[in-house]
């Protein structure tokens, strides 16, 4: 899908992390104390896919959750500014996103959610990030700039929506394209159906047993990661468990994408793709060739794994 240049920049925004890296940050924990309450009230699903957030069309939103025999639902609005909270038997609640502390956030949706008889505990300590401050107490993060949340969102849906096409052409065990917010980055994961060796773990405060439950299968990812203070650029990013023997040296598209060693895994700079004639090309190119290096190395059953869609949804088979 070619992009005009003129609508480039309102699908695929620039997200140069110096410029909203306090947004990010606070942004990050909230994302977590929302997590965390679908966590908390959610029954276990495989490779914690119980936890996780999912685009809409106007921002996140957790999907329904269980408390006793109502439901509700959390959902970040990018547009309006709100957080929402819409309980099944028609209560409503929001929380104004704007420049507020993390314990400020933290304590108006605790709040909001008793005052509709929903009351939940979690538990407060951030994970998945060094020297992590409980949410009730974090006053130091307090930055939101409504524009560049608009196009994190923005850049999120794009991707998710290339994601979802590449997700298509799979048949076997694969994960939604869904936002993990620990690791504050959209991933869509494929399995290859064989069991993995135990990972070595070492996640900054999540126990190693989620990691290795997680890991605990082959798999393919690909995602987005909005960059952080060390590593201030945004990327999608391929990488294989177990790692096949010759991956890192494998050849992927486009040209700009590259093994980054700490890591272990293929990085592609968004902005590679978001100056490109057609993102959604460069995306697909460089989700293909990294799943092409990582199961034909580890000897996956790409036959078996390939989605041979219906005549009436003809289209060319990638394997």
């Amino acid at each position: 899908m070619k992009i005009a240049d003129n609508k480039r920049d309102e699908f695929w925004p620039p997200l140069p992390f110096a410029e909203w890296n306090e947004t990010a940050a606070t942004l990050h924990m909230w994302t977590q104390i929302i997590g965390k309450i679908r966590l908390t009230q959610t029954p276990w699903i495989n490779h914690s896919w119980h936890v996780t957030l999912y685009l809409t069309s106007r921002g996140l939103t957790t999907s329904p959750i269980p408390h006793g025999l109502s439901t509700f639902e959390i959902m970040f609005d990018f547009i309006d500014h709100e957080l929402r909270i819409d309980k099944s038997d028609g209560a409503r609640r929001a929380v104004e996103l704007g420049p507020r502390s993390v314990a400020d956030f933290y304590y108006a949706v605790m709040g909001a959610l008793a005052e509709i008889e929903l009351p939940v505990s979690i538990n407060t300590m951030p994970n998945e990030i060094a020297n992590p401050i409980p949410f009730d107490h974090d006053h130091e993060h307090r930055t939101y700039d409504a524009e560049y949340a608009n196009r994190f969102w923005r850049v999120l849906l794009q991707s998710a929506r290339v994601f979802q096409e590449f997700r298509s052409r799979f048949c076997g065990k694969c994960s939604p394209v869904h936002f993990f917010w620990g690791s504050f980055d959209l991933a869509v994961t494929r399995f290859s159906g064989r069991a993995a060796p135990p990972h070595p773990g070492g996640v900054p405060h999540l126990p190693d047993e989620i990691t290795r439950e997680a890991y605990s299968q082959e798999v393919s990812s690909l995602g987005f990661w909005p960059g952080n203070a060390s590593a201030p650029t945004p990327i999608f990013y391929s990488y294989a468990y177990p790692e096949p023997p010759g991956f890192a040296e494998s050849k992927i598209q486009p040209e700009g994408a590259s093994y980054h060693k700490q890591m272990r895994e293929f990085i592609l700079p968004y902005d590679t793709v978001r100056i490109a004639e057609s993102p959604d090309e460069v995306l697909l190119d460089f989700a293909q060739s990294a799943y092409d290096a990582a199961s034909k190395l580890g000897k996956w059953d790409r036959t078996a794994l390939e989605e041979v869609k219906p005549s009436l949804h003809s289209a060319q088979q990638h394997s």
